[in-house]
């Protein structure tokens, strides 16, 4: 269904969102996703940086008697 909506159908959709919900209503709203991808970004950075310090921090607690048979 969506497959053969070409450019002049999405001109159409986005005229018809500008109208219904104006220039101001869509720049607040594109700001927000904006900062929702920022942030999500960022934890996903902190996350990777979490996980990297635990992975430094962590011992090897295998028995010698397994290290001694690999």
């Amino acid at each position: 269904m969506l497959n053969n909506i070409g450019l002049p159908g999405l001109l159409l959709i986005a005229v018809v969102v500008l109208v219904l919900f104006g220039r101001g209503k869509i720049s607040s709203l594109m700001g927000e996703v904006g900062k929702g991808i920022t942030a999500f970004k960022k934890g996903v950075d902190d996350g990777k940086k979490e996980i990297e310090d635990g992975l430094a921090d962590a011992k090897d607690v295998t028995p010698a008697e397994e290290k001694d048979n690999a």
